[in-house]
């Protein structure tokens, strides 16, 4: 069965007001939907444990729901922060491992990664890549980032804001 958008709209409305049963079949639905959306974005091994991951995201951000709105385009996003974060987490990795040992055959997925986080932050202007490269992925402060770029505060929050905004519509427009 392909959730609906009314149905999955239904259900999470009627999760919100305390409906149990509701909650389990919405919590079902969410997870066949997750696992398509994800099988196409990664690895069929890690699937689950980001679908697991999402659902968990959902729980915890369930309250913020708006019923009013659209619930498939509120759980793609939360989705894709989820992804994002997996692949920010494997780049990550992927570093540490790199600089720690040079095992040629344990780097092909992380070095596939690393390569998909930079194509991605090529497609964006490069004051946007850089201040996410420093904040995101380099773990830099704001004020650190400022300091390393040139750029005062508030433009760097913009330009993580704006970058990582592009960034969500390049990663569902593929």
């Amino acid at each position: 069965m392909i959730a609906r958008e009314e149905t999955m709209r239904d259900l999470m409305r009627l999760a919100q007001a305390g409906d149990k049963q509701a909650y389990a079949v919405l919590l079902e639905q969410t997870g066949r939907w997750l696992a398509r959306f994800f099988s196409q974005k990664i690895a069929a091994d890690a699937v689950d444990d980001l679908v697991q991951e999402t659902l968990i995201s959902l729980h915890r951000k369930r309250a913020s729901y708006d019923p009013s709105r659209p619930f498939l385009p509120w759980l793609a996003a939360i989705a894709r922060y989820r992804w994002v974060d997996r692949l920010r987490q494997t780049y990550r990795h992927a570093a540490d491992e790199l600089q720690d040992q040079h095992s040629e055959d344990s780097h092909e997925d992380v070095v596939g990664a690393k390569i998909s986080i930079d194509n991605l932050l090529h497609k964006l202007p490069p004051a946007q890549a850089l201040a996410i490269r420093l904040v995101k992925i380099d773990g830099l402060s704001i004020a650190e980032a400022c300091i390393k770029c040139g750029q005062s505060e508030p433009l760097v929050k913009v330009n993580i804001h704006r970058g990582l905004k592009k960034l969500a519509t390049l990663i569902e427009s593929e």
